[in-house]
């Protein structure tokens, strides 16, 4: 049975786990990425900062494959403003674009980048933005320069801002093994743990708004849904019934959750009112029916299902309870996920016998493969569904790695201690 062998083999690699530290290896970029510099940022006197500004936008635009920047150490000047940027000088290095900008400190406990996007072929200001955040996020405050700069040059809104989920664990000794629920921004930085536990965590999942998650715990001796409050730290369960209790999904208003239970007897998709907590059983198959998602409007769910004999992905509308197949290339497709747009699929696709991490095109039934190490598993999108991050094995260790939508651009996310698994990607934060 599939879902068996996925949840032993999930805790398996949790038992291998080590404490993360997130760090950035690029081994894909686009062919014709943008030739951009970032010019370290002045500040105003006094100002002091803890963290270089422009070297954060710099990576954050290297690692989303669509830029080139250019060496600090190749530059012919270090401009503050458009008034002292002199476009030959650029020009003749070959950028494009040229971004400069002044750190402030307009009231005590402030920090504020004044900042400049300029067009060199064309000799003008095509952005100018303000962003002011408390002194102790410097990192969130380059992180929204970033945003600005992606959606300008790519009309698609920047994700440097969101967040990441996923679980480690360090071996104590012995048999003895502590798990880790883990937060940080998608570069890694700023991580902090959410939960530890001595049994296995999964499955971590974010609410539409940011502000709460849900995950699986095995604290009491078997698996429960939990849901914790990111300010607080309250954390509710949600269930604590006989057999399986797994794959939390909350629906796209918040107020419902998609979960799979077995406490009648084969796994079946439900749906639970958060506010109530009543349960409404949405699939009643002997087969699995398990990894549940919602579809943008909130009126169906796909699921993963081996009722046709082999993992494939359903569709089932949650008022008529009617069921359709919609995964039909290949002979085991997986933990999919929806994109913004409802118009497409990633999933985990099997080809060749290995496992990679796929998009489907629901309108045309087509299928594109855009990972190829092995044994990938876990997709999760970002928001503005450019990128998606995913699991996956390299060097016998389990990383975390990330690919385009397109396949185009690829990049891991290695922990320096061990390995890593589960990973979310949170939804668009404030």
């Amino acid at each position: 049975m599939f879902k068996q062998i996925v949840t032993v083999l999930a805790l398996v690699l949790a038992g291998n786990f080590a404490v993360a530290d997130l760090t950035i290896e690029i081994n894909k970029g686009k062919d014709d990425p943008v030739p951009i510099a970032i010019v370290p940022f002045g500040w105003q006197p006094g100002v002091a900062v803890a963290e270089d500004i422009a070297s954060i936008v710099e990576m954050d635009l290297h690692r989303s494959g669509q830029f080139a920047p250019l060496s600090r150490g190749d530059m012919l000047g270090r401009p503050r403003n458009a008034s002292e940027v002199y476009y030959r000088d650029w020009k003749s290095l070959g950028v494009d674009y040229v971004v400069v900008g002044t750190l402030t400190q307009p009231m005590p406990g402030t920090l504020m980048a004044n900042y400049e996007l300029l067009d060199v072929n064309t000799q003008r200001v095509v952005l100018t933005g303000s962003e002011s955040v408390s002194s102790e996020k410097p990192r969130y405050l380059a992180h929204t320069v970033s945003d600005k700069i992606y959606e300008k040059l790519t009309n698609i809104r920047g994700a440097f801002r969101t967040q990441l989920l996923y679980v480690s664990a360090v071996r104590e000794g012995g048999n003895r093994t502590r798990f880790r629920l883990l937060k940080s921004d998608i570069d890694g930085a700023n991580e902090s743990v959410l939960f530890d536990s001595r049994e296995p965590i999964m499955a971590p999942t974010w609410s539409p708004d940011g502000k709460k998650i849900a995950y699986v715990s095995f604290e009491s001796s078997r698996p429960a849904i939990y849901m914790q409050d990111l300010l607080t730290g309250v954390r509710k369960q949600l269930t604590a019934f006989r057999g399986l209790n797994s794959s939390p999904a909350f629906s796209p208003d918040g107020t419902k959750m998609a979960m799979v239970l077995s406490k009648d007897g084969s796994p079946d998709v439900y749906v639970m009112d958060l506010a109530s907590g009543s349960l409404e059983q949405v699939t009643n198959h002997f087969a699995i029916d398990t990894e549940p998602a919602w579809l943008p409007d909130g009126k169906s769910l796909i699921f993963t299902s081996d009722r046709g004999g082999k993992p494939q992905i359903y569709k089932v509308q949650l008022g008529s309870g009617a069921v359709e197949r919609i995964t039909f290339i290949g002979d085991y497709n997986a933990r999919a996920r929806v994109l913004a747009d409802g118009l497409g699929l990633v999933l985990v696709h099997r080809s060749n016998g290995n496992f990679h991490i796929a998009v489907q095109d629901l309108k045309r039934n087509r299928v594109e493969i855009l990972t190829s190490t092995n044994l990938d598993e876990s997709p999760s999108v970002a928001p503005n569904a450019s990128m998606l991050l995913y699991a996956t094995q390299y060097d016998g260790k389990g990383v975390l790695a990330a690919v385009s939508i397109d396949g185009g651009v690829k990049y891991r996310l290695p922990s320096r201690f061990g390995d890593v698994r589960e990973p979310a990607w949170s939804p668009f934060l404030q």
